[in-house]
């Protein structure tokens, strides 16, 4: 069988199950559309946990941008994997305890305050649409590459999978999809780590691999080689980093705080019946979660490595196929600036400004046009994105593989944007209609309701991967950045701090959004070409500065708080119950 026709079978079989799945886990009422029930087991919930948890950014990107930057990648897996410990620590099991179905619904309800209500759910929707954007447009990408149909078409076969099993099973049906879904996703990422470790270095177990030497006799360690490979041709050593000391710290601190207070991850333990199996679940996801994370740095070691001796001093006429392949998608490209033929990668851009493309190739292969010679001499420009799709067809692995990969990434992404959704549904029917504008609507109304922006959420993703902004990729740090200077310190307060009250959670709110979304929008969007370290406040990149919006969100809210009326004694108690359930909150 031809490995198109097995990356058909594959993908075909995977969403034959996620439907199927769906069909027979359809959501009848409303606690089973938010939180399955509030009955999913913890071993279950922490694999779904996981599949929602790693996306298209920690399947397909984190070991690209691993591969490419090196030791300063490090600040992701750590961040990352930072952020879900602090929530299963410090959230998790609390916001279980409070019981009810969504994040604004914690903050509304703690902080006594529709305002503050409304103000959750706008931070909960813009992080969210920010994600789904995303992810649609990675599904597109790899149906684009794997399955042969346009971009567009693989962006609406994505919506149309989603639709089926977010809108009809609601949580209870993403809840049993994510599980398969992760199953496909880990096998699709650990299967190729191990065949390329096995390869490389002779060790099957990548994780061991990345610290062993290589298996062509040389005695060479893998990152040994790696350095020297990468130095000799221009680019700074894999093992050294670049960025200072307070911004890798803050970008890892951002990434942790950011994290932790996603909506879509933290809506995921509202669905175990108690707050012991919040814990429990939070300690199997973290499980399911390393087994990906801790192969991360091995499959972005070895990506870079066979990617440069691959490809560095190779005839372009003799490329390898894959190079071509990934070349009609836009996602690489070869200009040939000293007409040679022969494919140079060195350190620098082979463009002036970022890649424009002719669709069709020209001499040489050359596929980029209106851009000036950059300064230096690389040939090659490579997308970070394609390293771990591309990495079974880099390494000659079998067609098999290649399909798994296809169908692991497409449930990457699909994971989260189900995940995605449905807080966006359950904000706009529960938190906007039932909690806010129209308490007296039924239950019945209120899941069609919540269908129903389900269903636009949805077309509206589904647009934002077809007809992506011009500003997609730049914003991506808003994400992380907004969860860290908004929904985060509101959260935390709400839990530990009886004093706190609504004028401070909202006030505080306010300003570490604003002061957020104006630095990140000012480097990112209205001076690009401002963003250098010497521009940047106390030497703090536009990734890291979630820190200081999350630190003068907590100094506003605990001075705010500190002037006005305490909270109502009810509120105190619900405080007391939600931490020690046994104990009277003092009136």
């Amino acid at each position: 069988m031809t490995t198109q026709a097995l990356i058909y079978l594959f993908v075909g079989l995977s969403f034959a199950l996620y439907i199927g799945i769906a069909l027979w886990s359809r959501a009848g009422s409303t606690s089973e559309f938010y939180v399955a029930g509030g009955h999913v087991g913890p071993a279950v919930n922490g694999m779904a946990t996981a599949a929602d948890w790693m996306s298209a950014a920690s399947f397909i990107s984190m070991a690209g941008l691993i591969a490419f930057l090196g030791y300063d990648g490090s600040v992701y897996l750590m961040g990352w994997t930072g952020g879900y410990v602090l929530l299963a620590l410090l959230l998790a099991p609390y916001l279980r305890k409070f019981g009810q179905f969504t994040v604004p619904d914690f903050i509304g309800t703690r902080y006594y305050s529709k305002t503050a209500r409304v103000v959750a759910v706008i931070c909960l929707i813009f992080i969210s649409f920010t994600y789904i954007a995303g992810q649609m447009r990675g599904v597109g990408i790899v149906f684009s590459r794997f399955l042969d149909v346009p971009v567009d078409l693989g962006v609406i076969a994505g919506m149309a999978i989603v639709f089926v099993y977010a809108v009809l099973g609601g949580m209870k049906g993403i809840t049993y999809t994510q599980v398969a879904q992760y199953c496909v996703m880990i096998f699709a990422y650990l299967v190729p780590a191990f065949f390329i470790s096995f390869l490389v270095t002779g060790n099957p177990i990548p994780q061991m691999g990345l610290g062993g030497t290589v298996a062509d006799g040389s005695g060479d360690f893998v990152l040994q080689r790696l350095d020297a490979t990468l130095t000799d041709l221009g680019f700074t050593a894999y093992t050294e980093g670049t960025k200072s000391t307070i911004d890798v710290f803050c970008i890892t601190m951002a990434l942790m705080v950011g994290t932790a207070g996603l909506p879509h991850v933290i809506v995921r333990f509202f669905t175990v019946p108690t707050a012991r199996d919040a814990r429990k679940s939070a300690g199997w996801a973290l499980v399911f979660i390393a087994l990906l994370y801790t192969t991360a740095p091995a499959v972005g070691g070895f990506a870079r490595l066979n990617f440069t001796e691959t490809v560095n001093e190779t005839a372009y006429a003799e490329a390898p196929g894959w190079f071509t392949s990934w070349e009609s998608n836009d996602l690489i490209a070869f200009n040939d600036r000293n007409g040679d033929g022969v494919m140079q990668y060195r350190s620098g851009a082979p463009f002036e400004g970022p890649p424009v493309f002719t669709g069709e190739t020209g001499e040489a292969g050359e596929r980029l046009v209106s851009n000036a010679p950059a300064e230096g001499e690389n040939e090659v420009y490579v997308d970070n994105d394609i390293m771990v799709l591309a990495n079974p067809e880099i390494a000659n692995l079998p067609g098999w593989v290649i399909a798994l990969v296809a169908a692991g990434g497409l449930a990457a992404a699909l994971s989260t944007a189900a995940g995605l959704l449905l807080v966006i549904s359950a904000a706009v029917s529960h938190d906007l209609l039932k909690q806010t504008f129209r308490p007296q609507i039924t239950e019945k109304g209120e899941l069609l309701a919540a269908r129903l922006a389900a269903t636009a959420a949805i077309v509206v993703a589904g647009l934002l991967g077809i007809y992506p902004p011009g500003f997609v990729a730049q914003v991506v740090a808003f994400a992380f950045g907004l969860a860290a200077a908004s929904l985060f310190p509101a959260i935390l307060l709400g839990i530990f701090s009886k004093r706190m009250n609504k004028e401070g959670a909202i006030a505080g709110m306010v300003t570490g959004l604003a002061f957020t979304f104006l630095y990140i929008a000012w480097f990112k969007l209205w001076m690009p070409q401002a963003n250098v370290a010497e521009n940047w406040l106390f030497g703090i990149s536009p990734e890291g500065i979630g820190v200081i919006g999350m630190l003068l969100n907590f100094a506003v809210a605990l001075a705010v708080s500190a002037v006005t009326k305490s909270p109502p004694v009810e509120i105190r108690r619900l405080v007391d119950d939600i931490r020690l359930p046994s104990v009277k909150a003092s009136s």
